[in-house]
């Protein structure tokens, strides 16, 4: 089963108060980029949110799931969640800035 592009637009359109969020067709997934930085996975349809000290205390008990095998745990984010979009954005927008900046990928000289 693959991510339907309408359950990534719903989430993007939950999460726009948080600001300037994106998503990109990732590993049979989408990964969701907020400030540059992939903050949440969509696989399966289902949300996955990136862990976090701040995340984990503004979620308090929420379950932890792999989006894909062999995938660190992730928040997962039921879709009963999905509609506070108040509560969504705040999650992003918390998250980011302990999300580490992606390293840029220095590609080898062709032999």
């Amino acid at each position: 089963m693959s991510t339907q592009q309408t359950t990534v637009d719903f989430i993007l359109e939950q999460m726009n108060q948080a600001g300037m969020v994106t998503a990109k067709k990732m590993f049979g997934g989408y990964g969701i980029f907020y400030s540059g930085k992939m903050v949440a996975l969509v696989c399966e349809d289902e949300l996955f949110i990136k862990i976090t000290q701040a995340g984990k205390e503004f979620v308090g008990d929420c379950p932890e799931k792999s989006p894909y095998k062999g995938a660190k745990p992730c928040f997962f984010i039921s879709g009963e969640r999905w509609d506070d979009s108040e509560w969504l954005s705040q999650l992003i927008k918390i998250t980011a800035p302990e999300v580490p900046i992606p390293k840029k990928k220095v590609r080898k000289p062709k032999s």
